[in-house]
């Protein structure tokens, strides 16, 4: 599967929709709307608004379909949703170019109004739909006919997983899946699913089994009742491999919350869904946090240089202090921050910090209390590895350490470490792992109830901890 190629379709298609589309539109206008309102015919002639509508406007419809989360999951799409989504962007779009655009014609009565909306929203609608409804369809025609397929592997080796294989398989491909093997949860002997599909080995070992084969796109967990138990387990090992997880029906009742309750291609499968926010939340939340990090590195320029100034004749040492961090997926990236401690603070080994910490400058003391360390961060936001809000990332070392007393620490891997975050406002720094773990509680409630509204919450209470320099 090529999905660059497939996006770059669907774009190109609605493209060119706008651009038939206003191009359409804009002859309308002067042949039929304006020879209403002079009451005499009007030489169609492009001009300069033309040449600037067909160059801004296809690029406004494009933003607006990729705000809408068009573009994601390109090949799992469903014709009726297709129609929904469609329909109310383009509802959106000419509103937005009705009051733009539109509403500074001078007309000859106000139904021209009316009739200038509703034929912009039906030339941009099926013009928008139709090729899309084709593309689509011929890729749900070549995915029903084994043309494209999905690499996919079996979490379970015993008969449940044969019998969830079988049924998958008495589709006659429709479903699009194509088998390449299966893993167990413990060492086997002799598994019934050897029988009809290859082993791959053990969970455990699930990040080194996919490297080594082709990119897996679907994961179908089939474990017995007395698996259950391992649910946990299972999704943590499986948290880092970017696949479609499918499960069996009967697992419903310990995903609820974590399951999206449709039918792919009509197989007997529940999808658990990884997505924390809707799509169109993403692209908002992934456009703020580039715009603000461009803002406020502009912004507060003079204060960087004023800091940097006194942070380098106060205490010997670079401005900057970068260090290894874990990131999403558990990436690692190097964070940028003001240096607030003596050089030479960590020659003997990685220690987190202390309330009267005496590795602290008098000046890194002022810097906690105000966040003002984490300024330069916006450059790591700039660079998209990290976000105006997520959780706190860590070093590898305490990364280890918090694992073992608190497996589910992975999970809050699944976003962007951020400049501030729940924990942060609510515990602030962390003196230990101990309370490393304490503080990922609230950052296991923020991933829990993500969106825009509770980022912008935690970005006011942060502001206020800054102001009025409350940190810990």
């Amino acid at each position: 599967m090529n999905k660059k190629r497939q996006v770059l379709l669907y774009v190109t298609s609605d493209y060119l929709a706008a651009v038939a589309a206003w191009t359409l539109f804009f002859i309308y206008r002067k042949l039929v709307v304006e020879p209403m309102k002079f009451g005499t015919p009007v030489p169609l002639h492009l001009d300069e608004k033309f040449f600037l509508g067909i160059f801004f406007i296809p690029l406004g419809w494009l933003l607006l379909h990729y705000l809408s989360g068009y573009y994601r999951d390109i090949y799992r799409k469903s014709r009726l949703q297709e129609f929904f989504l469609t329909f109310l962007v383009t509802l959106i779009g000419v509103t937005i170019l009705f009051f733009l655009v539109i509403l500074n014609d001078i007309i000859s009565t106000y139904r021209n109004y009316y009739r200038l909306f509703g034929v912009l929203f039906l030339l941009q609608f099926f013009l928008t739909y139709i090729p899309r409804l084709v593309i689509t369809s011929i890729t749900n025609y070549r995915i029903h006919t084994g043309k494209l397929g999905f690499n996919t592997v079996i979490i379970g080796s015993s008969e449940k997983a044969v019998n969830i294989y079988k049924k998958v398989k008495s589709f006659n491909g429709r479903s699009g899946y194509r088998f390449i093997g299966f893993l167990s949860l413990k060492p086997v002997k002799d598994p019934p699913m050897a029988r009809y599909l290859r082993y791959l080995g053990q969970l455990k070992d699930a990040g080194h089994i996919f490297a080594g084969n082709p990119q897996v796109d679907e994961i179908i967990l089939a474990i017995e009742e007395k698996e259950k138990k391992e649910i946990g387990y299972i999704l943590n090992r499986l948290f880092s491999v970017h696949a479609h997880l499918q499960a069996i029906p009967e697992l419903y009742d310990i995903l609820a919350g974590r399951v999206r309750m449709s039918s792919f291609l009509g197989t007997p499968l529940i999808e658990i869904t990884h997505e924390l926010l809707p799509a169109w939340q993403t692209v908002i939340k992934t456009l703020m946090d580039y715009t603000a990090a461009v803002l406020v590195l502009l912004l507060t320029l003079p204060l960087t240089l004023v800091l940097s100034l006194i942070i380098k004749f106060t205490s010997p040492g670079p401005v900057f202090f970068v260090q290894e961090r874990v990131g999403r997926h558990g990436k690692p990236f190097n964070i940028i921050k003001f240096r607030t401690m003596y050089k030479d603070a960590e020659k003997d080994g990685p220690a987190l910090s202390s309330a009267n910490d005496p590795r602290i400058t008098p000046i890194g003391r002022f810097l906690r209390r105000t966040r003002l360390d984490e300024l330069p961060n916006f450059i790591n936001v700039l660079k998209g590895e990290m976000s105006l809000v997520g959780p706190r990332p860590e070093r590898k070392y305490f990364v280890d350490q918090i694992l073992k007393k608190a497996p589910h620490y992975i999970h809050l891997q699944k976003v962007k470490p951020g400049i501030t975050s729940w924990g942060q406002v609510k515990y602030g720094y962390a003196e230990n792992v101990e309370q490393m773990i304490d503080r990922m509680q609230f950052d296991m409630i923020y991933i829990e109830n993500m969106s825009l509204y509770v980022d912008m919450k935690i970005l006011s209470h942060t502001l206020v901890t800054v102001l009025g320099g409350k940190g810990k």
